[in-house]
């Protein structure tokens, strides 16, 4: 018999002076709904291919209704970051997740599981705890390698960190009047001067309150109840999304029954995992995907 092949199509959403690109990835119309978001230099490519493969494509083999968001200027959405963009994670929070999210409502008509990777799972969950009318739409919380800060000490978080992110990323900056971290080639997308100075405010222990516009979001993450979260991260993550610093991101949200989950050998996992292949391995479908699925469906 011919196993039935998954439909990929591009929908955009026409916001002011920019265009919101979601891939739109499903088997069948009317599954439960999906939405994905990817982190710093990064775009939706983080959870799908053309080809079919990836976790985006997965859920839709199960019958999930998925949807990609390429964050402003990234992947498909355009215009692409260049020297005169001036949005940074504010806007990504207070006006493209939630434009997102509000599409994706409406278009399922019901509510969605939310599935990030690093820094869009700091994003998806600084937007939810900002705006109750958001978080009314999400059915669970789904995060992979996710980090508000990083404490870990070391020789890798000297070169990628305190060395390359907060040194000579600014300098490129301040050169370029955004991230090429295209033409670099040390990431997949590139960014702008407010995203990484906003990202570089949070990363380095500051509090989480909003740069641009000092929202608290601490006190708003103490005064709501989450949906049911997952957070997952590799045993090789060692700088990006530490288990010890995801932990702190969960203790830090009030997030007081949210699963964690260290993916290891040592763990009864296939691979020892690392910030990338957690999403990209080929044996992650028959490792910790099938458990995704599963856990999903459980969640209303």
């Amino acid at each position: 018999m011919k196993q039935e092949l998954i439909n990929q199509e591009s929908l955009f959403i026409d916001n002011n002076d920019h265009r919101l690109h979601l891939r739109h990835i499903y088997k069948k119309p009317g599954g439960v709904p999906v939405l994905m978001v990817h982190g710093i230099v990064e775009n939706g490519l983080i959870f799908y291919t053309e080809k079919g493969k990836g976790f985006a494509c997965y859920l839709a083999e199960q019958g999930f209704d998925v949807y990609v968001l390429d964050l402003r200027g990234r992947g498909k959405s355009t215009p692409a970051i260049n020297a005169e963009s001036d949005h940074g994670q504010y806007e990504a929070i207070t006006n493209d997740i939630p434009l997102a999210i509000e599409h994706v409502y409406k278009a399922a008509g019901q509510r969605m599981h939310l599935v990030s990777h690093s820094w869009g799972g700091i994003l998806a969950a600084s937007c939810m705890a900002r705006h109750e009318e958001v978080l009314l739409k999400v059915r669970s919380n789904l995060c992979f390698g996710s980090k508000r800060r990083v404490t870990v000490t070391g020789f890798e978080r000297f070169l990628k960190l305190d060395l390359f992110w907060n040194r000579v990323a600014m300098r490129m900056v301040k050169k370029h009047g955004f991230l090429n971290a295209k033409k670099y080639n040390f990431g997949s997308d590139n960014e702008t001067r407010k995203s990484l100075e906003h990202s570089v405010t949070w990363v380095n222990k500051g509090p989480w309150h909003d740069p641009q516009d000092g929202f608290d979001y601490q006190t708003a993450a103490d005064n709501i109840i989450w949906p049911p979260t997952w957070h997952l991260t590799g045993i090789k993550d060692t700088v990006l999304g530490h288990a010890v610093d995801v932990q702190l991101f969960i203790e830090e949200s009030k997030n007081h029954h949210a699963k964690f989950s260290l993916l290891s050998k040592q763990n009864g996992n296939l691979v020892d995992y690392d910030h990338i292949n957690i999403l990209t391995h080929p044996l992650a479908v028959q490792d910790h995907f099938p458990q995704l699925v599963t856990w999903l469906k459980q969640q209303g």
